[in-house]
């Protein structure tokens, strides 16, 4: 940038050959759109409503077919299978009180079928990010996620989920296929998010790496495999296959009083108009700052309150802007400003 402020031509050639190398300094900054990592400033939050789970909610798993365990896994949740009949491995297993198990019985199939009315809302939300397939070493704020073309999804690092100071952030990821975690891989929430409002919408199955850490609810279409020595912060639920588990512990997902954001439908939880940069207008992002129908897309406001970590991505639409965008912006500005100004004086 400081290149283009001292070029001071002071013929017609001169002229020309300025607006050569500028052109050639703007084409460069374009360049850079698609090589600079999306990091150092602050992502904005979609308003995302929750996913209703109704009485699939008291369940930490629940499986079509059947739920097995080997090992020494603890649930705090209730287990559950519908149509199947079969929960085995309890002992030694252990359901912890006032949880139970229900097998093929009423509060099973109503749980199933409000998993079915859940995985169904889910798989329809519209997305507000395309992230890459791996989802490891990403932080993202509340909003839709899938990979490109709803891809199968997989996480062989950390993954950090920021609420922005936000308790009512809802995380959705969509794929069409599988999910599938590394060993010892991570799924952490920092400024507020809530392990209750995360959750994992899965068109095929998914499995859990062996001692890996994962938040949120697995909806899934068939099945849900949890290799040995996971934590889930969560639930595994499969509409029409099996949940096998080996030595796991379940912890009910926590949520702090009122950090669930109105389901869609209902008063709050209604669909916003949306900027060009997918923020609902109207809507106050993390640092301030009310987003309108012209704004440029989110992720300008660096130093916002609660931004502890750098963003990556990409996750389009509600990430953070490549750095290249902002030079490139720069160089245009500067550009049109001296052409305005005319040639300076020899």
């Amino acid at each position: 940038m400081h290149l283009v402020g001292r070029i001071r031509p002071s013929s017609r050639t001169g002229t020309a050959s300025r607006r050569r190398r500028s052109l050639v300094l703007l084409c460069s900054a374009a360049a850079v759109v698609g090589v600079v990592p999306w990091s150092g400033t602050t992502a904005h939050a979609a308003i995302v409503p929750t996913v209703q789970l109704a009485t699939a909610a008291e369940y930490a798993v629940l499986g079509g077919s059947t739920v097995t365990n080997t090992g020494p896994s603890v649930l705090d949740g209730s287990a559950g299978v519908s149509p199947g009949t079969a929960v085995t491995g309890f002992p030694p297993g252990i359901v912890l009180p006032p949880a139970t198990i229900h097998a093929a019985d009423a509060p099973a199939a109503a749980a199933q079928a409000d998993l079915t009315t859940a995985y169904v809302d889910a798989a329809g939300r519209p997305v507000d990010g395309t992230t890459t397939a791996d989802l490891g070493g990403l932080v993202l704020v509340g909003g839709v996620y899938a990979g490109p073309s709803r891809s199968p999804l997989t996480l062989t690092g950390p993954l950090v989920l920021d609420g922005a100071n936000d308790p009512t952030s809802v995380f959705i990821f969509q794929t069409d296929s599988t999910l599938i975690t590394a060993s010892g891989s991570t799924v952490t929430l920092i400024n507020g998010a809530q392990e209750c409002n995360v959750f994992w919408q899965v068109g095929s199955s998914a499995t859990l790496g062996t001692g890996s850490t994962f938040t949120g609810t697995i909806l899934a279409l068939t099945s849900v495999t949890v290799t040995s020595g996971v934590t889930v912060r969560g639930r595994a639920l499969a509409r029409n296959g099996a949940v096998t588990l080996d030595g796991d512990v379940f912890t009910r997902p926590g949520c702090a009083a009122g950090a669930q954001p109105s389901p869609a439908g209902t008063p709050g939880g209604s669909s916003a108009t949306t900027s060009p940069g997918g923020t609902p207008v109207g809507a106050t992002t993390p640092g301030g700052t009310v987003v309108d129908a012209t704004s440029v897309p989110p992720g300008t406001d660096p130093g916002a309150p609660g931004d502890t970590l750098p963003r990556t991505g990409p996750a389009a639409g509600i990430t953070a802007i490549p750095a290249g965008v902002v030079l490139a912006a720069g160089i245009a500005a500067l550009l049109l400003a001296r052409r305005r100004a005319g040639p300076a004086a020899g």
